[in-house]
């Protein structure tokens, strides 16, 4: 089988943790979120490892204090070097979860990244990788046999100190996402959390199964905030 039959064929999502990670640190501090875009090792001269390597991410949230506030978080990190806020960003916005992302450029240690130890162990980075709440999520191609993945998983965990789970395992034609959760992914973590949640009590049937103020009651929060979140959800959901 070729390596691109391969990658076709074996897809996994993974929640993973590992340690000495900024992002995962900010994270699990604030309510905001990161995706990481890309990675730029700067050339070195004398051919050896840099000493540094640069990321494109986008930090998003529910509103601008959960932006400031990760932002805040990062900056302050002893992990993370010179953070270079962009200006312009790079059209991502629909694609992107939160109602207010900022664009970042960030400095780091690269024996902080886990990404090498998974591309060993022949795991392919497939989209940017989301942080959210101490933890990252990523949608990983499998270059491999199938039936290797948990050796190969366990060898992630043995070299990098990573606790990994796997969250969706798909083969072959299966791996292709729906619209549907492609436009979920674009929800924050409590407007998912606020919809799935109204969708399963029955806040969508007719007649409903549940009132605002019950789903507010649930959920902990005030009427008017869950409306907000509601309204925001469908939003992003149900735009052409």
């Amino acid at each position: 089988m070729s390596i691109a039959d391969q990658i076709a064929g074996t897809r996994l999502t993974l929640d993973l943790w590992h340690p000495n990670c900024w992002a995962i640190e900010a994270t699990k501090q604030t309510s905001g979120g990161v995706l990481a875009h890309a990675i730029y090792n700067s050339p070195q001269t004398n051919g050896e490892r840099p000493a540094s390597v640069k990321g494109l991410f986008t930090a998003f949230g529910d509103d601008e204090a959960a932006v400031e506030n990760l932002l805040d978080a990062i900056r302050e990190s002893d992990r993370a070097g010179e953070l270079l806020e962009l200006q312009e960003r790079f059209g991502r916005g629909r694609n992107t979860p939160g109602n207010v992302v900022r664009e970042f450029f960030l400095e780091y240690d690269p024996d902080d990244m886990v990404c090498p130890t998974l591309l060993e162990h022949g795991f392919v980075h497939s989209a940017p990788v989301r942080i959210e709440n101490g933890r990252e999520e990523w949608e990983v191609c499998f270059v491999e046999d199938r039936s290797a993945i948990e050796d190969s998983l366990d060898g992630v965990r043995e070299d990098s100190g990573a606790e990994v789970t796997v969250d969706s395992i798909t083969t072959g034609e299966s791996t292709t996402r729906s619209e549907r959760d492609q436009r979920l992914d674009t929800l924050t973590t409590t407007q998912r959390e606020v919809f799935e949640h109204a969708r399963d009590v029955g806040y969508y049937d007719w007649p409903r199964g549940t009132s605002t103020r019950e789903l507010a009651d649930d959920l902990d929060v005030s009427k008017t905030t869950l409306l907000e979140h509601l309204r925001k959800a469908e939003s992003k959901l149900l735009d052409p």
